[in-house]
C-alpha cells in the first residue's frame, strides 16, 4: 500500500468539525443533564474514535476506489449539513436536536458515521474503517440512549 494525503478526508473533517464548533455555543436546553448520565464506556469509545478518525481521514491508499463512493460520502455529509442548518434555525431544544431527518433517525450521529465508513471504503483505508466503527459505537450509542431517555 502506498499512502497519500486525502483532500476528500480534509473536506470531510471540515464539514464535520465546523458545525460541532458552532454547536458548542447553542447547545440544546437540557443537554447538560443528559450528558452527566452518559455511559463512560461509550464516551471513551466516542473520544478515541474522534481522535483516530481525525488522524486517519487525512490519508488514503494511492489508488482509491470508484468516485461513486465519494458521492455517498458527500451525500451523507450534505444531509448532515442540512440537519445542522435545521437545528441552528430552530429553538435549540432537545426535540430539535434529536428530530429525524426524513427516515434517518438521530441524523447528527448516524450520518457522520455513514460518511466515515464510505470514506474508508473509498480510500481503501482500514485504519479509518476501524476508527469509524469505534467512533460509531460510542457516538451513536450515546445519542440513541439520549433519545430513548427523552421518550
Amino acid at each position: 500500500m502506498r499512502w497519500t494525503f486525502s483532500w476528500a478526508g480534509l473536506v470531510f473533517l471540515a464539514m464535520l468539525i465546523v458545525p460541532n464548533l458552532l454547536w458548542t455555543k447553542v447547545r440544546p436546553k437540557g443537554y447538560d443533564q443528559l450528558e452527566q448520565q452518559e455511559n463512560r464506556v461509550l464516551v471513551a469509545l466516542e473520544r478515541i474514535g474522534q481522535v483516530a478518525m481525525s488522524a486517519c481521514a487525512l490519508f488514503e491508499n494511492k489508488s482509491p476506489r470508484s468516485w461513486l463512493w465519494l458521492v455517498v460520502v458527500f451525500g451523507c455529509m450534505g444531509l448532515y449539513e442540512r440537519y445542522w442548518i435545521r437545528y441552528f434555525r430552530s429553538h435549540h431544544t432537545l426535540q430539535d436536536f434529536y428530530r429525524d431527518l426524513g427516515m434517518i433517525p438521530i441524523p447528527g450521529a448516524v450520518l457522520p458515521v455513514a460518511a466515515g465508513f464510505s470514506l474508508a471504503v473509498y480510500g481503501r483505508n482500514p485504519f479509518l474503517l476501524g476508527a469509524t466503527v469505534i467512533f460509531g459505537i460510542g457516538h451513536v450509542g450515546i445519542h440513541w440512549r439520549h433519545r430513548q431517555e427523552r421518550k
